[in-house]
């Protein structure tokens, strides 16, 4: 449903002939045929991309290779297994071919070299590598590497101001996020998206950004869906003066630099950002004084000391604010009949007017600090430990009140208003406050060792991790009404208050090998073999993963990717608390006895590239069987579990991707995924009455989308950004009927995940025009970017959640929570 008349048929068309657009452009080939130097010989699938981008094809069984691009001069990399890559420079001009044969020399790597630089290139099952600037390009409220990942395969999102994601059926809790290494976290206790602000991930800063949604290697451990790794670059490795970029929208801004320093032996970056986004926020239907202020620091230096010793320090700083003075919210919904005689209108309103002095204010501040020490000890073994300390504390006050009216909307109205097109059919009045408080603070040591011999490549490290949750829960809601005789009546609806700490440690060791199955030909069939034991003393479990994946090379196109593991994840605080029974303390429902919950996970899919239209095809079918689960409910954002282990499941889908580069430099992607999880509670847990077999919260059918990136006719300096995300209904618990007081009826959790939510839809999509200010800045070009991006360009209305409201005969009505509608942002990038 689209929220006003917008010629959508015309945005649509556009949206999707603007990469059509390319073939406008003024365009030649470039080809020739890759020999072997000493024989002369031609060689088949040897690889041929422009320099800086993965835009490029593959040679045929004869050596030949054909590349079409766009006017101009270009650097070419040729590369083959076996043979030295080599890089050439062609011209490109229209309607011309540009013949450019090259011969590749034979490489006299050793085995172990070669080893080591596959496993470094190469993808395995469920492993998908993100290029950080896709961050700028894609439009988005605000540029953060967590949002990037929910146009991925396998994630699924229904809500645009978060950034928790669900990777192949996994809850928001279940996915591992490091920073060059080091460990680090979402907000443990989010109610909803605005709250959330930046995640540490600094796109500007990064040079890698790697994602395992399933069969990530050994030394990640500890989770059971996800791992993301993000590597900021080495500033040493960058000859000549600091360079950097500054970026500056309507609802955010940043800068970051780095360069080097003591003859490009230390390295430095350091990266600021600044979001503000409340003319965003205040595009929903919940109207007041929204006042969002998210800030943070980083930086890293290097030091690349004599003898392959390096020394590593990162840190990282975010004060995060949000606050809202509400002052009103209408909202419409129901339907409305285009033949009143067949079926009547059912078109409704809730009005809600909120107390004066209502205020909420939330609030994160983080610290994370890392050092690293890595020296290689001989003989091909490079030892590395580190110590990091990550620190946050998480508030959230809010005391607001205020009258809610249900009214039934007359469709005929122009402009209905209580009492002309507006008739009242219940009221309530509802009373929430809060005041809680969760600190956490972790201290992490661990050692990790690496030794390549004999084709081997062998990992094995160790982890301790002392850990500290400090939690203050004191939140009330109310209800209030009349009874039938006109008696005012009060339902407390929902009451916590109470206090805990925790104080635990875990540990791990882990012991990995990778190798090629035929050591004469690495590049045929590579296996990773892994075992990783965790311990955690609160609970007294110890537990084993073993994990195994592969990659066989079909052909010079072709390869076929596997993996299985049994993954386990022990229980953090959220899991053991759950929920205390009533007159129970927080720290009396801590369960000692909670099992870590597993995972079987088997994945199993195809890799074919094609070198013609110069795209990858990834196919990857999965199945994750499911025990010691600990159940739990979603409402907008925020995760409450059961704090037993009360369930077993299952999660199984398959996930597609088309990924490739219609132009030099400019990635885009297409992905579609399909996903069952479902979820069976014991027999001790099933309830007396309704399903005890359910969809899991995350059980998102279909999901569909894409990012799409082209030049503009003529002129490559224009570019065009589209990006998509679909994603059918998630489902919900729906309320049923309990007690009744007076004229009010309370409510009652219903069959368990019954119901789902509408599906989620958004089309975002930017034009940026790129201008070299200064030719000769800093010892290189200044360029500056300007972009237009329109967020929601349909404005279509998305749901994320239901309040309910009574009506006049205590029945509660659904109400729906919404998104934010069609937005405009403009932003402004200077890369120096």
């Amino acid at each position: 449903m689209s929220r006003s008349g917008l010629p959508s048929v015309t945005l649509l068309a556009w949206a999707l002939l603007a990469p059509l657009a390319v073939r406008a452009q003024a365009w030649g080939d470039a080809a020739g045929t890759v020999f072997a130097a000493d024989t002369g010989l031609p060689i088949p699938s040897a690889t041929v991309v422009v320099t800086g981008t993965n835009f490029g094809t593959a040679s045929d069984a004869d050596g030949r290779w054909t590349l079409r691009l766009p006017d101009g001069r270009y650097r070419l990399r040729f590369s083959a297994i076996g043979f030295v890559a080599a890089v050439d420079s062609v011209v490109v001009r229209h309607g011309r071919e540009t013949r450019l044969d090259v011969r590749l020399e034979s490489s006299t790597l050793e085995l172990d070299e070669v080893t080591i630089e596959e496993e470094r290139e190469r993808v395995e099952a469920g492993v998908f590598e993100i290029a950080p600037r896709a961050t700028r390009d894609l439009p988005m409220p605000v540029r953060d590497v967590a949002r990037l990942l929910k146009v991925l395969p396998g994630v699924a999102s229904n809500n645009e101001m978060s950034n928790q994601v669900s990777v192949r059926g996994g809850g928001f809790n279940e996915n591992l996020f490091f920073l060059n290494g080091f460990e680090i976290f979402l907000p443990f206790r989010p109610r909803q998206g605005e709250q959330e602000g930046l995640s540490l991930l600094n796109a500007d800063l990064a040079e890698r950004v790697t994602f395992y949604a399933g069969g990530f290697p050994a030394w990640y451990g500890g989770k059971l869906s996800s791992a993301v790794e993000v590597e900021y670059r080495r500033p040493e490795l960058e000859p000549g003066p600091p360079s950097g970029t500054a970026h500056v929208s309507v609802l955010d801004a940043g800068l970051s630099a780095g360069g080097s320093a003591a003859r490009r032996r230390v390295g430095w970056l350091i990266g600021a950002r600044r979001a503000r986004p409340r003319s965003f926020f205040g595009t929903q239907e919940l109207k007041g004084d929204y006042d969002p202020d998210f800030s943070d620091l980083q930086g890293v230096v290097r030091w690349q000391a004599p003898r392959g010793v390096t020394l590593e320090a990162v840190g990282a700083w975010a004060r995060h604010r949000f606050s809202l003075s509400p002052d009103a919210r209408r909202t419409f919904f129901g339907t409305v009949s285009q033949d009143p005689d067949l079926a009547p209108s059912n078109l409704q309103s809730m009005w809600i007017r909120y107390d004066a002095d209502n205020e909420e204010r939330d609030g994160y501040d983080t610290g994370f600090a890392g050092l690293r020490f890595t020296h290689p000890l001989g003989a091909g073994i490079t030892a590395r430990h580190d110590a990091a300390v990550y620190s946050t504390v998480e508030t959230e006050r809010y005391d607001l009140s205020g009258t809610a009216i249900l009214y039934l909307v007359d469709p005929g109205s122009t402009n209905p208003t209580p009492g002309s097109g507006l008739f009242p059919t219940g009221s309530s009045r509802q009373e929430d406050s809060a005041d809680n408080r969760v600190a956490v603070r972790t201290l992490t040591a661990r050692g990790r060792y690496t030794l390549a011999r004999s084709g081997h490549l062998l990992d094995a490290g160790w982890e301790v991790r002392s850990e500290s949750f400090e939690d203050r829960i004191d939140e009330r809601s109310v209800v209030s009404g009349r009874a039938t005789d006109g008696t005012p009546v009060r339902i407390v609806a929902d009451s916590l208050r109470d206090a805990a700490s925790l104080d635990a440690v875990r540990a791990s060791f882990f012991v990995q090998d990778a190798f090629p199955v035929w050591p004469s030909r690495p590049d045929r069939m590579s296996v990773t073999v892994g075992l990783r034991a965790d311990g955690f003393d609160f609970t007294d479990e110890w537990t084993l993963s073993p994990r195994i994946s592969m990659r066989y090379r079909l052909d010079g196109r072709t390869h076929l990717i596997g993996s299985w593991g049994l993954y386990r994840q022990a229980p953090t605080y959220r899991e053991l608390r759950g929920k205390p029974a009533p007159g129970e303390t927080s720290l009396g429902a801590l369960n000692a006895d909670l099992r870590a919950q597993r995972s079987h996970q088997a994945v199993g899919g195809v890799e074919l590239f094609l070198p013609r239209l110069r795209f990858l095809l990834r196919a990857e079918a999965w199945y994750r069987s499911l025990s010691n689960l600990v159940s739990y409910d979603i409402d907008n954002v925020r995760v409450r579990y059961s704090g037993v282990n009360d369930a077993k499941g299952y999660a199984t889908g398959l996930d597609l991707q088309l990924r490739g580069e219609f132009v030099p430099g400019l990635e885009s992607w297409v992905n579609y995924s399909f996903l069952v999880a479902r979820e069976e509670f014991l027999p001790a847990h099933r309830p007396a009455i309704g399903a005890w077999r359910t969809p899991r919260p995350t059980d998102q059918r279909h999901t569909f989308s894409l990012f799409l990136q082209d030049y503009v006719r003529t002129d490559p300096t224009w570019k065009l950004h589209l990006g998509m995300l679909f994603g059918s209904g998630l489902p919900y618990t729906p309320p049923v009927p309990g007690t009744k007081v007076g004229s009010l009826v309370s409510q009652v959790p219903g069959d368990r995940y019954s119901a789902r939510y509408p599906r989620y839809f958004r089309f975002d999509m930017g034009v940026t025009k790129q201008v070299t200010a200064v030719r000769e800045g800093l010892g290189r070009p200044v360029s500056l970017f300007l972009t237009f991006e329109v967020l929601n360009v349909f404005d279509m209305i998305n749901t994320v959640a239901y309040s309910w409201i009574p009506n006049q005969s205590g029945i509660w009505t659904r109400v729906p929570t919404r998104l934010t509608p069609r937005t405009f942002n403009v932003r402004a990038r200077v890369d120096f």
